[in-house]
């Protein structure tokens, strides 16, 4: 097994990319608790985190990047069907 590069493409099986899902989703869940419960030091742990990642450092921007993962997953193209 080789690891996929960047610019090719990934199939996933239905399976692998409701687990996926799942997850995004308790992430997403844990994200808006905290962001909503444990004050300035979480903001800032979570724009530093954001901000290492390549995104914004806005507030809740891990948070929405998150949830459009989960959107991504949904809204994807389905794989071509089998012969």
């Amino acid at each position: 097994m080789t690891l996929r590069h960047a610019h090719q493409d990934a199939v996933l099986p239905a399976g692998d990319a409701a687990r996926l899902r799942q997850i995004l989703i308790a992430c997403s869940n844990l994200l808006t608790w905290a962001e909503a419960n444990c004050g300035p030091q979480f903001t800032a742990a979570a724009q530093d985190t954001a901000e290492a990642a390549g995104l914004s450092r806005a507030p809740g921007a891990l948070t929405s990047e998150v949830n459009l993962a989960i959107d991504t997953l949904d809204f994807s193209d389905a794989a071509p069907g089998v012969r």
